[in-house]
């Protein structure tokens, strides 16, 4: 009997291949699209009906069903109020790594399970892999689109159900399969940043949900050189919207004329600090702190552990030693200072090519 298999197809390129190269491969497949986000809710430019209608001609090529279904609320309430939260406390939460463990391997899994599948599968770049009784998150072949980062939140039970097809593929490999089986998707542009913002800027979207306080920018020093927008605006190394552009007027106090970078967020004064260095020690940390850690193989770090690590997406693995771990905290130490680490982004650890889990980025020096 053909094992059914669940495929969140988004309307991409990357979910297309994967449904193809499951029935390809002889599995039962039954397409899934998740409505996450209230289409037109106010300031939101997410395009779920035009990702719903590719998904269905994809669907129609392959002889696939493709379902909707609708997440809103779940979204809402798990990913969503708890990014805002995040960010009223000065956080810069990731939703992305919320929606994977909340949404796409929790309800969706449930929902699929209630479908009858055997399995469920998805377009990330990532491999699944067996660690004794454990399953355990593995890099795919093409390192440039590694999506682990984002998948470290999950548990060994959620990846045992867990198909991720594309983790022997590079990008340009998938593309090149999907126009070979002439899928309409196979050069749609890939989806940036996130999902319910769309394509306009992050300050006008944020704004029209959490109120912005605007406060002074201060430089190094303590000297006011402008004012900010509201702290909820910013994350640290940012360098574009700060509105200061090189402020001229100011180079007798000792600026020069070039661009300036968010390097810290005081709450309690309501202040922006701002360098003009991109490798400013204000922005340049050694020791990293991450709490509310998740382990995928259950089995925490130890001191001394030398491994490696990132504190955002799309980084180069760096190396790293655990110096501490403490209840659900660990502290790793970089071998090289690392930039703009950001409070409420994810520390993620890996040994060798192993995700070994991660948490919350919870303090830096």
């Amino acid at each position: 009997m053909k094992k059914k298999v669940v495929v969140g197809m988004s309307g991409g390129v990357d979910s297309s291949v994967t449904a193809l190269l499951l029935k390809q491969q002889g599995y039962e497949v039954q397409g899934l699209f998740m409505r996450n986000w209230e289409y037109g809710i106010k300031g939101s430019q997410c395009p779920n009906r035009i990702e719903f209608e590719d998904a269905k001609k994809v669907g129609k090529l392959l002889g696939i069903d493709v379902k909707g279904i609708d997440f809103v609320e779940e979204y809402r309430t798990k990913v969503f109020d708890v990014f805002l939260e995040g960010l009223k406390k000065g956080l810069t939460p990731n939703p992305d790594i919320l929606c994977n463990r909340e949404i796409k391997f929790n309800v969706f899994l449930n929902e699929a399970k209630k479908m009858g599948a055997d399995m469920i599968a998805t377009g990330h770049y990532a491999k699944i892999a067996k660690n004794g009784e454990h399953f355990v998150l593995d890099t795919p072949k093409d390192s440039s689109k590694d999506q682990t980062y984002f998948l470290h939140a999950l548990s060994s039970e959620q990846l045992s159900h867990a198909m991720f097809p594309l983790g022997d593929l590079t990008k340009m490999e998938v593309r090149e399969i999907a126009r070979e089986h002439n899928l309409s998707v196979s050069d749609k542009k890939d989806s940036t940043g996130i999902c319910f913002i769309g394509n306009q800027r992050f300050d006008e979207f944020i704004t029209q949900h959490l109120k912005a306080v605007p406060g002074d920018i201060i430089d190094e020093h303590g000297k006011i050189i402008g004012k900010h927008k509201g702290l909820i605006c910013y994350t640290l190394g940012q360098r574009k919207g700060i509105g200061l552009g090189g402020i001229k007027e100011t180079e007798s106090d000792g600026h020069i004329h070039k661009p300036w970078y968010a390097a810290k967020k005081d709450l309690e004064n309501n202040t922006l600090t701002v360098v003009q260095d991109t490798v400013h020690p204000l922005l340049m940390n050694e020791n990293v702190e991450a709490s509310h850690m998740h382990w995928v193989l259950e089995t925490p770090a130890k001191v001394g552990d030398k491994l490696m690590a990132q504190v955002r997406y799309r980084q180069q693995k760096q190396a790293c030693t655990v110096v501490e771990t403490k209840d659900d905290k660990v502290i790793v130490k970089f071998d090289k200072p690392q930039r703009a680490v950001t409070l409420g982004q994810s520390l993620v650890l890996y040994d060798g090519d192993y995700c070994l889990g991660g948490g919350f980025i919870s303090d830096y020096s």
